[in-house]
């Protein structure tokens, strides 16, 4: 299950980190250009949604053993505190990407934008939390 949870983290982390540069080359471009290759590479969202699923799913099952103990481990319950904002992120990224598709791009791709900063600052957070957590 470790496995499992490890390549949900490759799948989310990395999608996020496609973003940042995607967001990069888009500033390079035109803004009808840049925003008809933001809406194309939308794609990778999904990769990130199926990789957060994995991380949730697997990470229920890993775990179990601290349900017992979970008071006494702080940094535990902020990142599963972070999981949750993560989680709330990405579905909020998700509704104003499939809004972005219908109309009024602009405004709903800035909003998917400020959204993707922040579940990777948040995913990063909780990658240093589990690392701190379960050294």
């Amino acid at each position: 299950m470790l496995i499992v949870h490890l390549l949900g983290l490759a799948m989310g982390l990395g999608s996020s980190f496609a973003f940042m540069f995607i967001r990069i080359a888009k500033s390079k471009m035109e803004k009808e250009e840049g925003r008809k290759f933001a809406m194309n590479a939308s794609v990778l969202s999904r990769m990130g949604q199926i990789g957060l699923t994995m991380l949730i799913i697997s990470g229920f099952y890993l775990i179990t053993p601290f349900w017992a103990t979970l008071n006494a481990k702080p940094l535990l319950i902020a990142k599963l505190i972070l999981v949750l904002i993560l989680t709330i992120s990405v579905i909020f990224a998700g509704i104003y990407s499939s809004r972005a598709k219908k109309g009024n791009a602009e405004s709903n791709l800035k909003k998917v934008a400020i959204l993707g900063k922040v579940g990777l600052l948040t995913s990063i957070t909780i990658v240093l939390l589990a690392v701190l957590n379960f050294h």
